[in-house]
């Protein structure tokens, strides 16, 4: 079966490259091998990061290191910071972990103002943050940098930044930051399939975690670090992922991040460009969009199902229609990981075409 060629905001396609790397010959994960190839992800792993921390490898979605980040961190009280479908679900997912919670709640499609945070850490009890950088359910990308400093204004208070649509289409400074916790999947602009996380903790989070109990293990940070001291991690890896990885950084290192974070903001616009010739509104407000994917509004009447559809059929190309509470009343298009301006222009040339 042929599937179509995925423009929706992850996973995302994957290159028939990458996916020879990741059919090398298997290794074992206890011996020099690994090692090396642990070793050989770090460099740029750490420049995407913006971090001279070790970047750990955890064989799980994000959320399990969204959830570990918690387990780790949280001694009293969390704030997150809601904004969208997956910012909110961290608010829930701290109150399943019987974690005593609070958020800031905005209305999806807005961004969350650095200024609320610092108002409502103001109010005192919180030792931990979490934030959604670029929040793939609305394309909102929020500010980091005034929100990291907002929460750093705060001492002992913890930040937890999730960066899955985020991390390589734009700088995201983890110590510049003064960030606690960064993390991201590997399915979406590093596009390679789903399976794997990626994720650095400060020395402060580190410190935090050795005094907080029932921790875990799976997740847990110093069992991640105990590891990372040898080149190896605490539980069987995904190895084939990390051979895609090993790919994925040579490319990014050949092309230059500035050039990546360049080429993603080009193939974004193209996008925008289309909608504006279309009358599609953005989701997202000026001056606050995701430089990895566009969220366009449903206008009134479009046949927003028939149009995907088509698309599909006709031209084997997939978007998708919407997330949580605003499916169908939004749409999404991807243009991160290993689009550019060309393949960009083959998918607007086909939505041109189904639109009549």
């Amino acid at each position: 079966m042929a599937y179509p060629k995925l423009f929706a905001p992850g996973p995302v396609d994957v290159s028939p490259e990458t996916f020879a790397a990741m059919s090398q010959t298997m290794i074992g994960h206890r011996g020099s091998d690994f090692e090396a190839l642990y070793a050989s992800l770090q460099p740029g792993l750490q420049e995407i990061f913006g971090t001279s921390r070790p970047v750990f490898l955890s064989t799980s979605s994000a959320w399990g290191v969204m959830e570990g980040a918690l387990r780790n961190l949280v001694r009293n009280k969390v704030l997150c910071l809601c904004c969208g479908a997956f910012s909110d679900k961290w608010f829930d997912v701290a109150k399943k972990l019987g974690y005593e919670a609070d958020k800031i709640q905005v209305e999806w499609g807005e961004a969350i103002d650095p200024e609320a945070v610092r108002a409502k850490l103001a109010e005192g009890g919180f030792d931990t943050v979490t934030l959604i950088h670029s929040e793939t359910s609305t394309g909102v990308l929020n500010d980091l940098a005034g929100i990291a400093a907002a929460v750093k204004s705060f001492p002992d208070t913890m930040l937890i930044v999730d960066t899955v649509s985020s991390l390589s289409t734009v700088p995201v400074d983890m110590d510049a930051n003064g960030v606690d916790v960064m993390l991201a999947g590997v399915q979406k602009a590093l596009a390679l399939p789903p399976g794997l996380a990626v994720f650095a903790v400060s020395e402060a989070a580190m410190e935090r975690a050795k005094a907080t109990p029932n921790r875990g293990y799976y997740f847990d940070f110093i069992e991640f670090a105990k590891n990372a001291a040898v080149n190896n991690t605490p539980s069987t890896p995904a190895i084939s992922l990390l051979f895609g990885l090993q790919y994925i950084l040579g490319q990014i290192a050949a092309e230059g991040l500035q050039a990546r974070f360049a080429r993603h903001a080009a193939t974004n616009a193209l996008i925008h460009a289309w909608g504006a010739r279309h009358g599609f509104e953005l989701f997202a407000p000026e001056g606050r969009r995701s430089n990895a994917l566009t969220c366009f509004k449903t206008p009134e009447g479009f046949d927003l199902s028939g149009f995907i559809k088509r698309l599909k059929n006709e031209h084997h190309f997939l978007i998708n229609g919407g997330y949580g509470k605003i499916k169908g009343l939004t749409f999404r298009i991807s243009n991160m990981g290993n689009e550019t301006p060309a393949t960009m222009e083959e998918l607007i040339a086909a939505m041109d075409q189904v639109l009549g």
